[in-house]
């Protein structure tokens, strides 16, 4: 398969896990086209141990969370830089901002909402369940692509899902 049908056949999987990840069409789109470049330096040393789709979901969650922590460093920066100059201006911090194309609007504020509860999990629990239940992975699929045990799987998805639970119930009764 060369590089451009190997893009046709994952772009949109890519995006969508990407924009599960980060709630946000361009953050979304600038990670796939990161997770693409990677793939494009990289193709000649996939080594075959597993599937190339397991393979594209590694390295486009590696992406998620690097560009989450890389954003979440500049918020910081960008916050403390503006305590010491003189021009105060706004601190603007991203909220998560949910517009993936055909959620009606009376959904938006609750899905921002289960958005913010996803995010606040750890990492390997956010990972989890959005392969679960967003992508439809199953969890042999999720063992590969984590590189986990079917068992470390199973109980990662227990807990988020009972974490999200708890925290949905928070906020409900706020």
């Amino acid at each position: 398969m060369n590089f451009q049908e190997l893009y046709k056949t994952y772009n949109k999987q890519v995006y969508n896990l990407a924009l599960h990840y980060v709630q946000n069409i361009e953050d979304a789109q600038e990670i796939t086209q990161d997770v693409f470049v990677s793939i494009h330096q990289s193709i000649d040393s996939f080594q075959k141990k597993s599937t190339l789709s397991t393979w594209i979901y590694r390295i486009t969650i590696n992406k998620c969370l690097d560009f989450i922590k890389s954003k979440s460093r500049r918020n910081r920066v960008s916050f403390l830089t503006s305590l010491f100059t003189k021009d105060t201006k706004e601190v603007r911090f991203d909220h998560p901002n949910f517009d993936h194309p055909g959620v009606l609007m009376e959904q938006k504020e609750a899905l921002t909402k289960i958005f913010e509860c996803i995010n606040s999990l750890r990492t390997n629990q956010k990972t989890a369940i959005i392969l679960s239940k967003i992508e439809k992975k199953n969890q042999q699929e999720i063992s590969e692509i984590m590189g986990l045990s079917i068992k470390a799987v199973e109980s990662l998805i227990q807990r988020a899902k009972q974490n999200l639970a708890d925290k949905l119930e928070l906020n409900e009764g706020k």
